[in-house]
């Protein structure tokens, strides 16, 4: 029976991504849920805390639970390299001791274009480019023998139909924080997600009742004994855009009983804001001292003055 979500693949598979290192297998497996994909590079890194630590494979290998999702007959993607039969053969004996059938799915993006694609990735992401051509190579190789293997059907990544239920499972998430699915969705934290990231979500409370903000609404967002006020905007600049400001101590007077604010756009400004990074900011505003051009002119009017009483007792 074929699934009217992913209309090539069985709905209880195991799907094996075969490709070289480079080639889009993880673009690929993210457009199913992340429940459903069993990644090595993200295993790698629960067992040691780095994704490309190669030398954390074998353990990686040892947590993959694919036996137990096999045994609940559960659609299961594995996002690995797999482009050798030593590789391949404990995935398909796993699938084949639990009865279900298993898809090879060929990640086929030309070798160029895989050694292209390890320049912009960090050091122990980056594979030689020797080393791509080889996999390349044995992915091509491996073709032919993949029915022999134990595989029920091999396709090309080109041939599957992802897009759509792709794209299906995102309107139905959009839908559902909008709160159109008659639920409550996420409300007034639907900015909150779009400018900071839906991880600081649980984090974030709102402060009723709360006047450090002039009337505006006021925020915090708090871990332990660590905090952070911020204060919603909804006419900045007077345009009549939204924005958050983050309450920061005063750079003009460390005793200033006013408060000070200061832009905050995304989750990096937060992190400086935080880390003390943004106690000089030029873009601080005071409620009491006003902004740095403020607190300049206030000074030379200062030293203008002090030049006239200087000048009018010379004379």
């Amino acid at each position: 029976m074929t699934s009217l979500t992913y209309p090539q693949l069985p709905e209880s598979c195991l799907v094996v991504l075969i490709g070289a290192s480079g080639a889009g297998k993880s673009t690929l497996a993210s457009t199913w849920p992340a429940s459903q994909v069993l990644s090595l590079d993200a295993l790698r890194g629960a067992v040691s805390d780095d994704c490309g630590c190669q030398e954390a494979t074998g353990d990686a290998v040892d947590v993959l639970h694919l036996e137990r999702r096999m045994a609940r007959r559960k659609f299961t993607v594995v996002d690995a390299t797999n482009v050798t039969r030593s590789a391949r053969e404990p995935l398909v004996a796993a699938a084949k001791r639990h009865g279900m059938p298993v898809i090879a799915v060929m990640v086929a993006t030309p070798a160029s274009v895989c050694v292209e694609r390890q320049g912009p990735r960090p050091a122990n992401r980056t594979v030689p480019a020797d080393t791509v051509r080889a996999q390349h190579k044995a992915m091509v190789h491996s073709h032919p023998t993949l029915l022999a293997e134990g595989f029920n059907e091999v396709l090309f990544a080109d041939s599957l139909y992802q897009l759509l239920p792709y794209l299906k499972r995102l309107s139905e998430k959009r839908t559902a924080d909008l709160g159109l699915d008659g639920g409550e969705g996420l409300g007034d934290l639907l900015l909150v997600r779009r400018v900071f990231g839906e991880e600081i979500l649980p984090l974030w409370r709102w402060k009723p009742g709360s006047d450090v903000a002039g009337g505006d609404r006021v925020a915090e967002i708090r871990l332990g004994q660590q905090y952070l006020t911020l204060a919603l905007r909804t006419n900045v600049d007077g345009e009549g855009d939204y924005g958050f400001d983050v309450l920061l101590p005063c750079p003009h007077d460390d005793e200033c009983p006013g408060y000070a604010w200061a832009p905050a756009d995304s989750i990096t400004c937060l992190f400086r804001a935080l880390n003390g990074d943004l106690d000089t900011s030029e873009d601080i505003v005071c409620t009491v001292h006003g902004g740095v051009d403020d607190v300049d002119q206030e000074a030379d009017d200062h030293a203008l003055q002090a030049l006239r009483e200087t000048v009018g007792s010379v004379r």
